[in-house]
C-alpha cells in the first residue's frame, strides 16, 4: 500500500485529484490534503509518506522550493500542474512523472504504477536487483520542442547533437527533434541513463554503436547509420566502458 499525501493550493484540484486515486487505484492510502507548501512540509515529516502527488505553481512557495527545504527526499514524487514548462526540471530530480491537468484517469493510474515498480524494487535484498540505476525505470524524459513538450522514451533515442544553444535529437522509428536545451543540459538529463559524452558534439546512446572506425579521426557508425566523431581524449573513456582483452586491441 502507497502512503500519499496530495498538496496543491487549488480546493477543487486537490479534491478532484483524492476522488480519482480513491476511484482508481486502491492501492494508495491518503495520509493528508495540504492546500500549500508549507503545509505540505509539515504533513512529509510527520507522515512519513512514501509517495508525495505535488503541485508547482503555488503562492509563497512553490513545489520545488518546498523540496528544497526538506532534509532527505525519501519518497517518490509526481507532480501535478495545469503548466508543462516546468517539466524538464521535474525530470531532473527523478520525479516519478509529470501529469498535466486536467489529470487523465489512465495516466494517473500509470503513474501510481511506476512509483509501485520503483518502491517494490528498492525494498528487494541487495544481490537479487539487477545492477542499474533506479532511475532507468522512468523510461521517458521531456523534450522542449517549438511546438510544446515531447514525452520521448529514453530507449529510443540513438544519440544527441549539438547546434549552438539547440540539440537535434535522433530517434528510433520516429522524426528527429530539434529542441531548446543545449547539448550539456542534455547530458545531465541524460547522465542516469546509457548515455556518453564522445564530443564536444555529440552524445551517443551506448546501446546503439554499432562500430568504431579508426579512419578520418575516429567516429562512431550508429544504428541508424548516422556518423558520430570522437574526441581523442574521449576514445579511452568509451573504451573502457566496453572493456574486453579483446575489444581493447581493435580501438
Amino acid at each position: 500500500m502507497l502512503k500519499a499525501i496530495l498538496i496543491d493550493d487549488e480546493p477543487n484540484c486537490l479534491k478532484m485529484l483524492e476522488w480519482e486515486l480513491k476511484n482508481s487505484c486502491s492501492n494508495v492510502e491518503i495520509l493528508d490534503l495540504c492546500d500549500s507548501g508549507k503545509a505540505g512540509l509539515k504533513a512529509i515529516r510527520q507522515h512519513k509518506p512514501n509517495i508525495v502527488f505535488l503541485d508547482v505553481d503555488m503562492p509563497y512557495m512553490n513545489g520545488f522550493e518546498m523540496l528544497e527545504l526538506l532534509e532527505d527526499i525519501d519518497f517518490e514524487v509526481i507532480f501535478t500542474t495545469a503548466y508543462d514548462e516546468y517539466a524538464v526540471k521535474a525530470f531532473k530530480i527523478n520525479a516519478i512523472d509529470y501529469l498535466l491537468k486536467p489529470i487523465d484517469e489512465d495516466e494517473l493510474v500509470a503513474a501510481v504504477q511506476k512509483a509501485v515498480t520503483k518502491i517494490d524494487m528498492q525494498q528487494l535484498p541487495r544481490n537479487t536487483m539487477v545492477e542499474q540505476p533506479i532511475q532507468n525505470i522512468i523510461r521517458k524524459i521531456a523534450l522542449p520542442t517549438f511546438e510544446g513538450l515531447v514525452f520521448a522514451e529514453v530507449d529510443k533515442i540513438i544519440y544527441c547533437q549539438s547546434d549552438n544553444n539547440y540539440t537535434k535529437i535522433f530517434l528510433k522509428g520516429d522524426k528527429d527533434l530539434f529542441i531548446s536545451k543545449t547539448l550539456k543540459e542534455m547530458e545531465e538529463v541524460l547522465g542516469n541513463y546509457h548515455f556518453f559524452r564522445v564530443h564536444n558534439s555529440f552524445v551517443v546512446n551506448l546501446n546503439e554503436i554499432k562500430h568504431y572506425i579508426k579512419a578520418d579521426g575516429g567516429y562512431l557508425v550508429m544504428s541508424n547509420e548516422g556518423k558520430v566523431r570522437v574526441s581523442r581524449n574521449k576514445k579511452d573513456a568509451l573504451l573502457q566502458l566496453f572493456q574486453t582483452p579483446s575489444r581493447s586491441k581493435l580501438l
